[in-house]
């Protein structure tokens, strides 16, 4: 028997080889189970696939009966080679058919081998497959005998999902690491996307796993461990986590990861046993994200993400991989799948090949999910662990409306979304056909329905979908996306064209609307407990006086005289929006003075989204031209709930009687003083949510384009005057109960309403 005086560092050179050697799959299979076992000096050595029907096939062996190859299956969890693939965790016996697991069978002729070695070949902290090596006689495997086996199904793994791999699969079944997959997701931005997986991240491709030079692969390793370390510390040594808060308390949590000693000791082992520095972390990664996934404690689980991205930069230190995904690379029909996304990581993609995006995190009213439905970009959110399980190239079908994806579909799945998607583009061609109707409800009342903007590139929708105008252009997207401060000259071109491109449709223009979850980078500020309710939006523009008054000269130079309608956003008190009107005013003063072209009509509009100011809108209607509601934050503070946190942004229902009893009370002061009032938040897009909007007396609707016609084609088919008694009714206090949104789902099934 071989004492393997070199540990595994000859039988990785042996291997190389045999991969590279000109071999037909299964010849090089056996070659390599051939390696294995007299490298070990073991009588036995087999590899067993798990399947895509969740049995283990044994694909190739050393010493058992030959026939059994393709022949012999385990059920997963089924036997010691069932039990290693459920539990992802190697396993060593010296008598294994005395084991309660042991699992015979006859045909491959193992009944007299006692010691036993097996390890599970991860990827992605998946399991493929199984590695087993049996002796005949009853004894210990050593620790370094293990540790090569150990290796060698590092390599196996990256085997499995060559395209070589393929011929030895029978017709009619796949191997486990390409079986369908589907996903419980949440719906940001609806349609169907079917295309090819993009990931944001990509997975670092180890192309070299079998090293030349221990000592020199064993240096760069600590290299770029050093590097990482340090570059982590740096991060939570900067300015802006210098007081307590849960993102330096987050980090904090990272940076032990980063330096932890086990961790690091094992990476270094891995490159011991002659492993390539990036195998190593390949290997080491697999087999501690396979642990972790079968814990049952959450905050295990959720560090997952920390570990994953701890190798990925050790990966890209090693490899000197950037990456970035270059846009002109972009596939047609890409479906980018990343864990998260800000908008300026979106908006890099060619928007012409773009199909959808899939993240395991995010929020309904996140700004990449708000971009996603502007752009008409199929999205979701909180389809967990898919990016460690697709790989670029894997077909995928996401559904926006059900929060469903689909990885790898099967063929009868992708028929149903294709048949989908072609009555998806029927009624698209009866919007098409609504886009000149006035929104106007079978009983006569007159809907205004207006767009959602932020980008010059959504406002030729207009035109398609027949909106009125654009109830809402976010202009902090020019400052979210920038990497500097834009100038005065940037704003002036991009309001302008804005205007130009929307023509004689009305815009209106809320001011720079930044801090909570808008980060800007460029304009940093010191930590916040509670950034939603810290220094943000219009609190952040009077204390930025110059940042306020670059940007209404901006607005103001760009109208060249159009009427201007621009909208202060978060205003907590009458005092507040009377010195941002000071502001305004005095820039109209100083264009005057300086000859300019002061707009022929300009007003000037508050946003109410803060609950205080619900107890002060006859003052604040005393000094406001127009009002427009934000739901997104009004829904969010009513209720004390985080709208970006998913575990309680949907425990609350943004049409329950509370909510639409404080949006009925802005209708109500609005009518008294005659002003305009407008919906702006995400909850105008939604069927049913306008359906109530409108029940308590809101005409005025501004959503995303791609919702302009279906709410158009609901209104078109509504009598709203029985719906708005009812509805008003359970408002009012006399509804005994009633749960709004099943009567307004009652009325549109009376109505046969297209909700």
């Amino acid at each position: 028997m071989s004492t393997m005086a070199d540990g595994p560092r000859v039988l990785l050179r042996n291997l190389r080889e045999t991969m590279a050697a000109t071999l037909g799959s299964q010849e090089r299979l056996d070659k390599i189970v051939d390696l294995i076992a007299h490298s070990m000096g073991a009588e036995v050595c087999s590899f067993y696939v798990l399947r895509d029907d969740a049995a283990l096939e044994l694909f190739a062996t050393h010493g058992l009966n030959p026939d059994a190859v393709h022949m012999t299956t385990l059920r997963l969890g089924e036997g010691l080679v069932g039990l290693i693939a459920a539990e992802a965790e190697p396993l060593s016996l010296e008598d294994a058919p005395s084991h309660p697991a042991f699992a015979y069978r006859a045909e491959t002729g193992e009944d007299s081998y006692h010691a036993f070695l097996g390890v599970p070949v991860l990827r992605s902290g998946q399991t493929l497959g199984v590695l087993v090596v049996q002796d005949l006689a009853q004894r210990t495997f050593r620790e370094e005998e293990a540790e090569a086996l150990m290796t060698t199904a590092t390599l196996l793994a990256e085997m499995l999902s060559t395209a070589e791999f393929e011929s030895l699969i029978k017709p009619g079944a796949d191997i486990d690491l390409r079986r369908p997959r589907s996903f419980e997701a949440e719906g940001f931005a609806e349609g169907i996307a079917i295309g090819h997986v993009v990931l944001h991240d990509p997975r670092v491709v180890v192309r070299n796993f079998v090293a030349d030079d221990v000592a020199a692969e064993r240096q760069r390793l600590d290299r770029a461990i050093q590097a990482m370390q340090v570059s982590i510390d740096d991060m939570f040594n900067s300015g802006d986590m210098q007081v307590s808060s849960e993102h330096r308390e987050i980090l904090e949590s990272y940076r032990m990861f980063a330096h932890d000693r086990g961790w690091v000791r094992r990476l270094r082992e891995a490159v011991e046993s002659g492993l390539t520095a990036e195998a190593a972390v390949e290997r080491v990664q697999n087999n501690t994200r396979a642990r972790m996934l079968r814990q049952s404690d959450p905050y295990i689980r959720d560090r997952l993400h920390d570990l994953d991205d701890l190798a990925n930069r050790l990966l890209r230190a090693l490899t000197g991989a950037s990456g970035l995904f270059q846009t002109r690379d972009l596939p047609a029909n890409a479906i980018v799948v990343a864990r998260n996304l800000g908008p300026a990581e979106l908006l890099e993609y060619d928007r012409s090949k773009l199909a959808g995006i899939v993240l395991e995190e995010g929020a309904t009213t996140s700004h990449v999910a708000i971009i996603a439905r502007s752009l008409g970009i199929v999205a979701v959110g909180h389809a967990e662990q898919i990016v460690s399980m697709c790989e670029t190239g894997d077909d995928v079908v996401v559904d926006g409306a059900e929060g469903r994806v689909f990885l790898r579909p099967t063929p009868d799945v992708e028929a149903s979304y294709v048949e989908k998607l072609r009555l998806r583009a029927k009624r698209q061609e009866k919007y098409a056909r609504l886009r000149d109707l006035p929104a106007r409800t079978r009983d006569g009342v007159r809907i205004s329905l207006l767009h959602n903007s932020g980008l010059v590139a959504d406002l030729p929708a207009l035109g398609k979908t027949g909106a009125e105008g654009v109830g809402l252009f976010r202009t902090e997207l020019q400052f979210m996306i920038a990497s500097k401060l834009p100038r005065l000259a940037e704003q002036v071109a991009l309001y302008r064209e804005a205007m130009d491109v929307a023509g004689e449709r009305p815009i209106v223009f809320r001011l720079l609307d930044i801090g909570g979850d808008k980060v800007v980078p460029y304009l940093r500020s010191a930590s916040e407990e509670n950034p939603a309710m810290g220094w943000r939006s219009l609190r952040l523009a009077l204390d930025r006086p110059g940042l306020l008054r670059t940007q209404v000269r901006a607005l103001l130079q760009a109208a060249q005289g159009r009427p201007l309608k621009i909208l202060v956003p978060m205003v907590t008190e009458t005092g507040e929006f009377c010195r941002c009107v000071g502001v305004i005013e005095r820039e109209v003063e100083r264009l005057q003075r300086s000859g300019g072209q002061v707009p022929e009509k300009l007003e000037l509009g508050a946003m109410i989204e803060v609950p205080s100011i619900l107890f002060e809108l006859n003052e604040l209607l005393e000094y406001a031209d127009f009002i427009s509601i934000g739901s997104n934050d009004l829904i969010q503070f009513l209720t004390a709930t985080d709208r970006a946190n998913a575990r309680v942004a949907r425990s609350y229902d943004p049409i329950a009687i509370p909510r639409l009893r404080a949006i009925r009370q802005v209708v109500e002061a609005a009518q008294r003083h005659g002003k305009p009032l407008t919906m702006c938040g995400e909850l105008a897009g939604r069927p049913i949510e306008a359906l109530a909007l409108m029940s308590i007396g809101m005409t005025s609707l501004s959503m995303g384009p791609s919702s302009i016609g279906p709410i158009k084609d609901m209104i078109l088919n509504l009598e709203l005057e029985p719906v708005m008694e009812s509805v008003m009714k359970v408002v009012r206090g006399s509804g005994n109960g009633v749960n709004v949104r099943d009567l307004l789902v009652g009325w549109a099934e009376k109505q046969n309403l297209p909700v």
